[in-house]
């Protein structure tokens, strides 16, 4: 199995530590999720909500070259985050307006002439 970042697998819980969880995803490979990437918010205690053998799905998110240490996440996959992206999109502008780049064509000159003067009176 070759992984790259981005990809979302399924893999099996081959070990539990106070810092993350250890899956396998396949014989060769195993990575990482970290304890912030458990899900939002604070985990007390991990051997509570996962078990070793359990499958679960997860998102690589790095992997270091030079180690290939897998960085996985539980959170970017779960339900409720894949909502929220869905919900969450934001416009730097409005899209009613249809003004783009107007506003600082009005005021543009002004500006250059203010800068101007005040070069000017440096000299």
């Amino acid at each position: 199995m070759q992984v790259k970042i981005g990809d979302i697998v399924h893999g099996k819980i081959s070990g539990i530590q106070q810092y993350g969880i250890f899956v396998r995803l396949d014989s060769q490979i195993e990575g990482l999720i970290h304890i912030s990437e458990i899900h939002g918010g604070y985990v007390k205690d991990i051997g509570r909500e996962y078990q070793v053998g359990e499958t679960i799905k997860v998102q690589v998110i790095d992997i270091d070259p030079y180690s290939n240490q897998i960085s996985l996440s539980r959170r970017a996959v779960l339900p409720e985050v894949e909502e929220a992206r869905k919900k969450r999109v934001h416009f730097w502008t409005s899209k009613r307006a249809k003004k783009g780049f107007m506003p600082l064509k009005e005021v543009l000159n002004k500006q250059i002439q203010e800068a101007k003067i005040r070069y000017s009176k440096k000299d």
